[in-house]
């Protein structure tokens, strides 16, 4: 009798901690992810729709504090970056019309480029030299498109990258002031030198770099 007690007691504190052990898991999980054995953060998320003032709606995203409007371009706006022939085998805009942008190769100046899956751009990190684009297209009267068929805002917090499904959240720090700030990655380029990002104006401002031209970062996709 004593030991059919015994291991009832044992079953019971078996099943407590298991219990326990689960909960804080979940807990744990709700704020971080663990990729390939990197502990990274886990951004809360909000999408919202909205009025946009070029007479098509925008979606409005939250990531980490900073915030993303989205607006589908004209689709006879010019590109921020004309130096894309085909994406997929189609002209630029055929492919942004038939969705075939995400990560799919593309051709610049007849060298073709094979973009990562998503599941590879959770893991991706990297650092290098980030440079910044946008206030050439202030000058003109309309407005431009980035390689995935978004409205640029060289004021907003955006950049291009060759080889990242778009569109993507990355977080980007300035190696040399620590400054750090989340972009959402909707183009392509840069297709100069050793540059590995290409940062919108506003980015650039908001890393304090803007003035230099040229910064090391460091950059890490984000989860939503």
């Amino acid at each position: 009798m004593k030991k059919k007690k015994n291991k009832k007691l044992l079953k019971t504190a078996l099943i407590l901690i298991l219990f326990f052990s689960c909960s804080s898991c979940s807990i744990i999980r709700g704020t971080y992810a663990v990729i390939t054995g990197t502990v990274k953060a886990t951004y809360k998320t909000t999408k919202t729709a909205a009025n946009a003032t070029i007479g098509t709606s925008k979606i409005v995203y939250k990531v980490g504090g900073f915030t993303f409007a989205v607006v589908k371009a004209p689709i006879s706006w010019p590109f921020t970056h004309d130096e894309i022939e085909t994406i997929d085998g189609l002209s630029p805009k055929e492919a942004i019309k038939q969705g075939k942008v995400k990560n799919s190769p593309y051709v610049v100046r007849g060298k073709k480029y094979y973009p990562m899956s998503v599941n590879e751009s959770k893991t991706y990190k990297q650092t290098g030299i980030a440079s910044w684009y946008g206030n050439e297209t202030l000058r003109q009267k309309d407005g431009h498109m980035t390689a995935n068929g978004e409205a640029f805002d060289p004021n907003g917090l955006s950049a291009a990258h060759k080889l990242l499904p778009l569109p993507v959240f990355v977080r980007v720090t300035n190696l040399k002031n620590r400054k750090s700030i989340i972009v959402r990655v909707n183009d392509r380029g840069p297709f100069i030198g050793d540059r590995i990002i290409d940062l919108s104006t506003g980015a650039a401002k908001k890393l304090g770099f803007y003035k230099d031209g040229t910064t090391r970062v460091l950059i890490e996709t984000v989860e939503g």
